[in-house]
């Protein structure tokens, strides 16, 4: 008799819907970092949903930091220097050219998070407050600025909180759709900028004509007005806003079984 799987975690849902986002042949940037659910946001997530799209047969080619196509099965137990030196993977760069794939325009998506996101998908990674010292010094940018200018779509993962999703960051730390239609062509951006926002309880995308938020699904369990609650800014909600699509039994034991069975990279097991 099959074992029946208990229900979905937020995370899964998550990486789930992200892995739907993809198309043919993507080359893809995850940064390496831990610390807990921003490692699950920045890392975790990503590195699911790329496995899950591969496993449809989407021609996945995932760069992590100067690895190339990393065996995930092997994924180490740290992220420390010695330990990314032993991981197997297909390839390694040259620190100085790890990023030159942004910058050649090779790179078809990258994932970012933040502490801040606005209607225009504007990120703030640096600061709490706008004028004068800080009231929270964060962590910084890293090398956010290539992901979210270079990048041919960008994709942001991060908690759906009213203090998190504010009209107008603190500080553009990676820029979005900046102000409005045709901000990044005045400013010279070559990549194709936010594309999708994947939150612990929806999945927004953004306007093609005023380039502000939208409700595209709201998570299992989740209904519009908890979103709407949980959003500093007015989203724009199309009608008939449906219900993001559950994992399925085989998504479902391809997580657990397979790709992060000892929770290394959805629960933040990993030093």
């Amino acid at each position: 008799m099959a074992v029946a799987l208990a229900p979905a975690t937020t995370e899964e849902i998550m990486s789930v819907a992200l892995s739907r986002q993809f198309r043919a042949r993507e080359h893809a940037f995850i940064g390496l970092g831990t610390g807990d659910r921003a490692f699950i946001y920045a890392v975790g997530i990503p590195t699911v949903a790329a496995q899950l799209a591969a496993d449809r047969g989407v021609d996945f080619c995932l760069q992590y930091g100067t690895l190339l196509d990393p065996s995930i099965t092997g994924i180490p137990d740290s992220l420390g220097d010695p330990d990314l030196l032993d991981w197997e993977c297909a390839a390694r760069l040259p620190v100085e050219r790890c990023l030159d794939v942004f910058r050649r325009g090779l790179m078809t998506c990258s994932f970012i998070s933040g502490a801040q996101i606005d209607k225009f998908g504007n990120l703030n990674s640096v600061r709490i407050g706008r004028e004068g010292p800080p009231k929270v010094r964060l962590t910084g940018p890293i090398a956010q600025a290539d992901h979210a200018v270079f990048a041919q779509r960008t994709f942001v993962i991060m908690p759906h909180e009213r203090r998190v999703f504010v009209d107008r960051v603190d500080f553009i730390s990676a820029p979005g759709h900046g102000d409005g239609p045709g901000w990044r062509e005045r400013q010279g951006l070559p990549g194709g900028g936010p594309d999708k926002v994947i939150t612990d309880k929806a999945v927004l995308g953004f306007d093609a004509v005023s380039r502000r938020m939208t409700l595209d699904s709201v998570h299992p369990g989740v209904t519009v007005d908890e979103v709407v609650a949980a959003t500093g800014f007015e989203l724009l909600i199309p009608a008939g806003v449906g219900e993001t699509p559950s994992p399925s039994a085989a998504e479902l034991a391809a997580i657990r079984g397979r790709i992060d069975p000892t929770g290394k990279l959805l629960q933040a097991r990993i030093k």
